[in-house]
């Protein structure tokens, strides 16, 4: 005997029942019944290759966003043009290894189409293209949320966006039509395979015949040049550096060994401070042709100029990339010997422990710190100055940072003078080398008008009204810069200590400038200045930022550092411009990074450092509950905008009220709960926390903390940098 189980009744709503029978709906040709389909598909790699030309065209449309500039890129390199749809070609061949060619044919125009998107948005608000080490500074990126770089409103466009092609492409995945005929996979792999092998090969060849460049000197320039595909492609690929031919222990000891390297001279009593201050794409206006100024902008950086050792400085980056010229000028290696669009803060550096002057410096007694008006996580500084060997970085997380510039997009650099005085105070018993980084004269610079009566008057000659507000206000922005200068220099002339300054310019601002627009007649020259209070001879010379510390240490009598004593040896012997120098440094700088350190015997000596963030202790001092038992006051010192309140080692909505005080809700917190306040950074990175309290329910006198928040934190900003 059989029994069957009732039959459930399977209750659909109304709503459920008409999705699915839309979804049912949608469908798409079948092309193997479409006469016109079937002589695409037949003619396919012909057709794909009239894909890939008008791919490269739009993309090159939108990366220039002009119409004219993507013809004339197609008219003025043809053969650029066609090796860059000759990339996209052999991506567009993956389909024949599947049924759903359709649905990859469009996945990949789709992606190479975003990348040229994402491309035109970056070059809408810096000079500097999309690539490939981008992708690593996207969570740096939004962490900055009132930044120039993207509104909340384009994030929300950008997010719709992706989500309507992510539901278009799921759709035509599952209803999309597919190949009926038979598939011939191991032909189809073989060609796929000897298309990828070619890709190399047709790329050497390229850049042997000058149709290509395997180094861009100027990011942007070279991806106008060369196409956005190529150049992209080339810096997702070509990262690192290349093993030179001729590198063994035998040619690293032998250059280590022709090295002259003179002893230092000093004694720990007369070892000066250093103080290094890179000012944000910071140029001397009155080096720029076409600009006429009511006035000389930067009169204290024009004094030190006439006063003290200078002269141009080359840097290998045009626009933006700050981070580059930093660590040329902190390692004396080159970006040269990098691959397209490298950052090596965001790749070797982050691995790997590296020499340079504050490793150097630290092993002849010298305090090393960092100083940066921005966060400790962007570009990986707070990972990549601790394998640098610093002992300390002061980043914008540990400053109480209160005035921004004037369109509210960078801090104001005047933070830095009380900075550098903390900074120069924890070390009493030490001399110390302090690497400082601003960031007000950083772009982008508004096209609207932003002061209504400048310091400065300018006159851009031939330029459009769009352009004399950019200069204006850069013009503007740089001079308050130099009274930042004029005060660093006042406060540290009062101070008993020997002391050396050095300043100097990461770029060029992102000005579109041109050669025959600068006096230099180069986009890579900037300036650098020096200050001293010891009596150095003034001793100009035009250097690059590799040789910029080398030379430095070498006027003082410090000679210390593997990679510092050959450019001093270099220096010295008149040898910078011969190709033996720059051959024995690529040598060199591999051997370092990359190599077997045969320049140390194999050793590691120049190890990370336990580096803390701040040179002054996050403490809480006491606690109080408000006037309406509602919210708990923390009290202590060192607070920043950027300190948050944990309970229990949980994050909790915290209210910066001063450089003294915190204010939670009382709900977050219970009897016996412990506090610890943090200074934090993007991705809830903890940079440095205050002691720990327990919280009591029996607090003292309730305290009335309600008045005016933003007036309280500005006189206690100003107090500070009073003292």
């Amino acid at each position: 005997m059989h029994f069957r189980k009732k039959d459930k009744p399977v209750i659909i709503s109304e709503y459920k029942r008409r999705k699915r029978s839309l979804f049912r709906r949608i469908q798409f040709p079948d092309l193997s019944e479409n006469k016109y389909a079937q002589f695409l598909e037949k003619y396919s790699l012909i057709f794909h290759g009239i894909l890939s030309c008008i791919l490269i065209f739009v993309i090159e449309w939108i990366s220039r966003r002009s119409l004219s500039g993507a013809v004339s890129f197609v008219a003025n390199s043809p053969l650029v043009f066609l090796y860059n749809a000759f990339l996209i070609y052999v991506t567009l061949l993956i389909p024949y290894l599947f049924r759903r060619r359709g649905f990859l044919r469009i996945v990949i125009s789709v992606f190479w189409l975003l990348l040229g998107i994402v491309n035109g948005c970056v070059l809408a608000s810096r000079v500097t293209p999309f690539n490939f080490t981008d992708l690593k500074l996207v969570g740096d990126l939004l962490a900055m949320k009132d930044s120039q770089y993207f509104t909340m409103a384009q994030g929300i466009i950008v997010v719709v966006a992706l989500v309507l092609l992510a539901a278009f492409l799921v759709i035509f995945a599952v209803k999309g039509p597919t190949y009926k005929e038979k598939i011939h996979r191991v032909r189809n792999l073989i060609f796929l395979a000897a298309a990828v092998v070619s890709v190399p090969l047709v790329t050497k060849a390229a850049i042997s015949n000058g149709v290509l460049a395997g180094y861009f000197g100027n990011l942007a320039q070279g991806y106008s040049d060369y196409g956005f595909v190529y150049s992209f492609t080339a810096s997702a690929v070509d990262t690192g550096m290349s093993r030179p031919e001729d590198y063994s222990e035998e040619t690293i000891k032998n250059i280590v060994d022709s090295t002259d390297a003179k002893d230092t001279s000093l004694s720990s009593e007369d070892m000066p401070n250093i103080i290094f201050v890179q000012l944000e794409s910071l140029i001397d206006p009155e080096e720029v042709k076409f600009l006429n100024l009511s006035e000389d902008p930067i009169p204290n950086l024009r004094n030190l100029q006439e006063n003290y050792t200078t002269g141009y400085l080359t840097v290998p980056i045009v626009g933006a990339g700050t981070v580059n010229t930093e660590f040329e000028v902190l390692t004396g290696l080159g970006i040269q010997y990098f691959g397209l669009g490298e950052y090596p803060y965001k790749t070797i550096l982050k691995e790997r422990n590296c020499e340079s002057a504050a490793s150097d410096l630290s092993d002849i007694g010298y305090s090393t710190h960092a100083l940066h008006n921005n966060g400790g996580n962007f570009y990986s500084r707070a990972t990549v100055f601790a394998n640098m060997g610093f002992d300390s970085f002061t980043s914008k997380e540990l400053m109480n940072i209160q005035n921004y510039n004037e369109i509210g997009s960078w801090p104001t650099d005047d933070i830095l003078l009380g900075e550098t005085k903390k900074t120069l105070d924890s070390t009493p018993d030490q001399s110390d080398f302090l690497y400082t980084i601003t960031v007000q004269s950083h772009g982008n610079y508004p096209t609207y008008k932003v002061f209504d009566d400048p310091a400065i008057k300018v006159e851009c000659e031939g330029k459009t009204e769009e352009q004399h507000n950019q200069w204006e206000y850069y013009v503007n922005e740089v001079s308050e810069v130099d009274d930042f200068v004029g005060n660093l220099i006042d406060m540290l002339s009062k101070r008993d200590e020997k002391t050396i300054v050095v300043l100097y310019g990461d770029h060029l601002p992102t000005m579109g400038l041109t050669e025959d627009e600068m006096k230099s007649g180069d986009l890579y020259k900037t300036r650098y200045y020096t200050w001293n209070n010891f009596g150095l001879e003034k001793e100009d010379k035009d250097l690059t930022s590799y040789q910029l510390m080398a030379y430095i240490t070498d006027q003082i009598g410090i000679h210390e550092g593997t990679i510092f004593t050959y450019h001093q040896d270099a220096l010295d012997h008149h040898t910078t411009d011969t190709d033996q120098y720059l051959s024995d440094l690529e040598l060199l700088q591999y051997d370092l990074l990359y190599g077997d350190r045969f320049a140390y015997n194999g050793a590691d000596r120049y190890p990370r450092t336990d580096m803390e963030m701040g040179v002054e202790d996050v403490k809480i001092t006491d606690y109080s509950v408000n006037y309406d038992n509602t919210q708990l006051i923390i009290e202590g010192k060192n607070f920043t905008p950027w300190s948050d309140v944990y309970v229990n080692d949980a994050k909790v909505s915290t209210e910066f009220i001063s450089d003294t005080r915190l204010r939670i809700s009382l709900n977050d917190v219970h009897d016996m709960d412990t506090i610890v306040v943090n200074q934090v950074g993007s991705s809830d990175t903890i940079f440095r926390s205050s002691n720990m309290v327990t919280y009591y329910e029996a607090t003292p006198e309730p305290t009335d903390y309600s008045e005016d928040i933003s007036t309280r934190a500005l006189e206690s900003s100003q107090d500070l940098l009073a003292e």
